[in-house]
């Protein structure tokens, strides 16, 4: 194993009836700017219950986060805490939502211009100089509500672009499984797979000898392809509502990560097609993934051969046998999970994807990605153009 510091001060707080202890987690006299997204906590009772543990606290609220949420928008956040000297957030949605709140409470104190968060990809380290926030999530899928991880789009630029640091971590996220009751077939199917994808970019890389660290991604990657398909179809079941919320957390809470390699490169390019077209994030994963994994498929088949054996119990005469059937196993999950996994299926606007995807990373360094620094644009353009 690789050496490696864990640190996770999120105070995570999970099961029914959680929202209650609201008012005990926030600092008494705190000025709340309450941040959501698109209206569905108004009808699935969130925000009523949200506000009834509030009682009493000074509240300010910020509604319209997008899915994907927009550096433009959040800037009008930023400038309602400066204006109205708010001390504390809560966000209450998803990823995107709790993704937003987390580039918010780093742009109010910032000093220069806030694209630079995103530009620079700036690590915020010191927690005097951030906000402090905490969740109420709504939509398993990112583990965002336990990381300090967090993507943002720039309209203007059509750019996806992250930001993070140890000061971004939620002082606190309630994580109610009933929640998952009230969600949408598509969501619940992208939760899913945003999870699992997740593991995957921190264990399909090659042997190494974190023995646990294999186990714990590999039970998540087994939990998931138990309970996914059921959790669409009977999201209001609590045995499998509850499993699922806890894999999308420990997908990316950090520990997994720790002591080995990671990729990533799925994400990299993924982002780029959300950016471009508008696709659901983890619909743009299950393009990716898979021909990733095709295309690189000699530095990874040792781990995707073991992939197969002990998560979906392939069996073959070789290495490279088992490591095609892991893929080929891993497309018809996604297919189950409701995904279609070609670029041609959500565009007929894709036939300059390859280039431009590339001349982006060019402008911005990115010349080689991968947990060995081998994907490089030219096996960038070969992923991209398997995925049309």
């Amino acid at each position: 194993m690789t050496n490696f510091d864990l640190y996770n001060p999120t105070n995570y707080i999970f099961g029914k009836g959680q929202i209650a202890k609201l008012s005990e987690l926030i600092p008494k006299n705190s000025k709340i700017l309450l941040a959501y997204g698109g209206g569905s906590i108004f009808k699935n009772g969130i925000y009523d219950r949200v506000k009834s543990a509030l009682s009493g606290f000074e509240i300010v609220e910020f509604g319209g986060i997008e899915p994907n949420p927009r550096f433009e928008t959040l800037m009008k956040a930023v400038e309602i805490i400066r204006n109205q000297k708010i001390t504390f957030v809560l966000a209450v949605g998803g990823g995107s939502v709790i993704d937003g709140v987390k580039f918010i409470s780093g742009a109010v104190n910032f000093e220069g211009d806030a694209v630079e968060i995103l530009k620079k990809r700036i690590l915020f380290k010191d927690v005097s100089k951030v906000i402090p926030f905490g969740t109420v999530l709504t939509l398993p899928a990112t583990g965002s509500e336990m990381n300090s991880g967090a993507v943002v789009t720039i309209e203007a630029t059509q750019e996806k672009l992250t930001l993070g640091g140890s000061a971004l971590f939620p002082k606190f996220s309630i994580c109610d499984p009933t929640v998952v009751a009230s969600l949408p077939k598509r969501q619940l199917e992208n939760g899913v797979v945003d999870a699992f994808t997740h593991v995957m970019e921190q264990y399909l890389t090659y042997p190494h000898d974190a023995l646990l660290q294999d186990r714990f991604a590999e039970s998540i990657l087994q939990t998931l392809i138990e309970i996914g398909p059921d959790v669409v179809q009977n999201p209001s079941d609590y045995k499998l509502a509850s499993n699922f919320m806890w894999c999308a957390t420990m997908a990316l809470n950090g520990l997994i990560q720790k002591g080995v390699p990671s990729d990533w490169a799925t994400h990299m390019i993924g982002h780029e097609l959300t950016a471009l077209y508008e696709i659901d994030h983890a619909r743009t994963l299950a393009i990716i993934g898979p021909n990733l994994y095709r295309t690189m498929f000699e530095t990874k088949k040792e781990k995707l051969a073991q992939y197969g054996e002990r998560v979906w119990n392939v069996e073959g005469n070789s290495i490279e046998e088992k490591a095609t059937q892991a893929i080929e196993k891993t497309v018809q999950f996604l297919h189950q999970m409701g995904m279609e996994t070609k670029l041609s299926n959500y565009t007929s606007d894709y036939e300059k994807t390859a280039d431009f995807i590339v001349n982006r990373f060019e402008e911005r360094g990115w010349k080689a990605m991968g947990e060995k620094q081998n994907i490089t644009l030219e096996k960038v353009r070969q992923i991209v153009e398997m995925s049309y």
